[in-house]
């Protein structure tokens, strides 16, 4: 167990605080939405009903659709774009290993399968972390559209209005304020990574470049 605690620690930690800040939400979130139904003369809920309700659901997934949807665009625009002296990107003056053809490796015994196999099962696996990473953006900003038609309905019917679907909602801008306010500070914070490394440093860390480098050094290597 300590070994594998050692070997996988940044894991553990990030999803330790992924859950402790989920769980700390979901109870603020209860008692926000209990607050809310009781100025208005509606019963509360339990915090097991709270889970589905579209103020939890879609307070979760507009989250996760932002930041999903920022590493995906990271990981492509990192194939092809590039910024001179930063720690996040390839050097444009030379060819990176993860630029080499897979398929030249296939005979090394430790390589993934796909590696070995080739054709269209190698094709998907060069590929497979944007995909990924896409295919849980598309998910997100379905349930954050979910959970948002959910929320939406029931204060229009709190005010006497009709609820709406969820492709009505898609077309409404609290749907796209929501996501806007989200995509904005993702991609801001990217950016500001990938300049900041170009001239700070953090010792230890594989995301900055060594304290020693130049600033025009691209690259943590």
């Amino acid at each position: 167990m300590r070994q594998f605690l050692h070997n996988n620690s940044l894991s553990v930690v990030l999803f330790a605080l992924f859950f402790f800040s989920l769980l700390g939400q979901s109870l603020t979130g209860h008692h926000e939405l209990n607050q809310e139904q009781q100025e208005h003369g509606r019963p509360v809920v339990s915090f097991a009903e709270y889970l589905t309700t579209g103020h939890f659901v879609e307070a979760v997934f507009e989250n996760w659709e932002s930041e999903f949807l920022q590493m995906a665009v990271y990981v492509v625009f990192t194939v092809f774009l590039f910024q001179k002296g930063s720690a996040e990107s390839k050097d444009p003056d030379r060819i990176e290993p993860v630029d080499q053809d897979p398929a030249r490796m296939r005979d090394r015994p430790d390589v993934p399968w796909p590696v070995r196999r080739g054709g269209l099962a190698l094709t998907v696996y060069s590929h497979s972390l944007s995909l990924a990473l896409l295919l849980l953006f598309v998910m997100s900003f379905v349930l954050h559209a979910a959970g948002g038609a959910a929320a939406y309905s029931q204060e229009q019917q709190m005010h006497g209005q009709p609820p709406v679907t969820m492709i009505e909602y898609l077309g409404t801008s609290r749907f796209w304020f929501e996501s806007f306010q989200n995509w904005q500070s993702e991609f801001l914070s990217m950016g500001a990574v990938v300049v900041l490394s170009i001239f700070l440093r953090e010792r230890g860390s594989p995301e900055s470049k060594p304290v020693h480098s130049p600033h025009d050094e691209t690259g943590n290597s």
